[in-house]
């Protein structure tokens, strides 16, 4: 097939000769002293010569140049065999092709979808002493049961939910409701205030909770240590757990688990 071009053969005592004749240092890459811009291929033999075919097709600069540095690293190429094919010189070529690419960075609202699994419990701190339900304020106490008061128990259930997108804490995300109600435990933070305990009422589904809605605050991740030692943190405020004070008959709160004054290991007492 014939076409319109050059071929020309280069040694490798002219290279340098041919390197200083396609790089201007006063032109800085910019321009080439020919009218046209070619399209180029070559075929080398690292015993003999440097084949280069010139043919006149439409090409930018920027490709022109990406085969100059092609061919400029081929002096310092080294293999094991005396010649290379197609597919090595196409590897120097496509190593040489720098290209540009702006990746915008999305940022994702993590959230957490319910996975409808449920579990039925009740609550003891180390202690033993079991949460219940206040009869004179909307809190929880902490309280140690005598035997004939397990009426007083107050029960959990656990839905248990899973996150939508990635995340290092590899605790169980969930929800402490109060069962056969629509009340739900929620760590809140009033103005100028640590985050504290509440007992919050919920009326819409609960199926996804995204960060940053008004439930969010109901996400508690646990964790579980040795036989039966489980911790709740909460999802909006870490570092902030359910807790117990030692003494009896204390309200429930959330603490720092660097207190020492405040238990934030429970056991629970599945009822399924």
């Amino acid at each position: 097939m014939a076409y319109d071009g050059y071929d020309i053969t280069f040694s490798y005592d002219d290279l340098s000769e041919t390197d200083s004749a396609i790089y201007s240092d006063s032109a800085e890459y910019d321009e080439m002293d020919c009218a046209d811009k070619p399209s180029m291929t070559c075929r080398c033999n690292m015993d003999e010569d440097v084949n280069l075919e010139m043919c006149r097709h439409s090409s930018s600069m920027k490709q022109v140049v990406n085969i100059i540095i092609a061919l400029r690293r081929m002096k310092h190429i080294k293999t094991k065999s005396s010649e290379f094919g197609e597919e090595e010189v196409l590897n120097i070529i496509m190593d040489s092709v720098i290209q540009e690419r702006r990746v915008e960075r999305v940022e994702m609202t993590p959230s957490y979808k319910s996975i409808n699994k449920m579990l039925l419990c009740n609550i003891c701190d180390q202690f033993k002493k079991t949460l219940v339900k206040s009869s004179g304020s909307p809190r929880l106490l902490a309280v140690t049961l005598r035997d004939g008061a397990a009426e007083y128990k107050v029960d959990f259930n656990l839905s248990l939910y899973a996150s939508t997108s990635s995340s290092s804490n590899s605790s169980q995300p969930l929800c402490l409701g109060i069962s056969e109600t629509n009340i739900y435990l929620a760590c809140t933070k009033p103005d100028n205030s640590s985050p504290q305990l509440i007992l919050k009422e919920i009326t819409e589904s609960l199926d996804t909770i995204q960060v940053g809605d008004q439930n969010d605050n109901l996400l508690f991740f646990r964790k579980e240590t040795g036989a039966a030692n489980n911790t709740f943190e909460s999802v909006k405020y870490p570092g902030w757990f359910i807790s117990t004070d030692y003494y009896e008959s204390k309200a429930v709160e959330m603490s720092q688990i660097v207190s020492k004054n405040r238990c934030t290991t429970f056991t629970l007492r599945s009822k399924n």
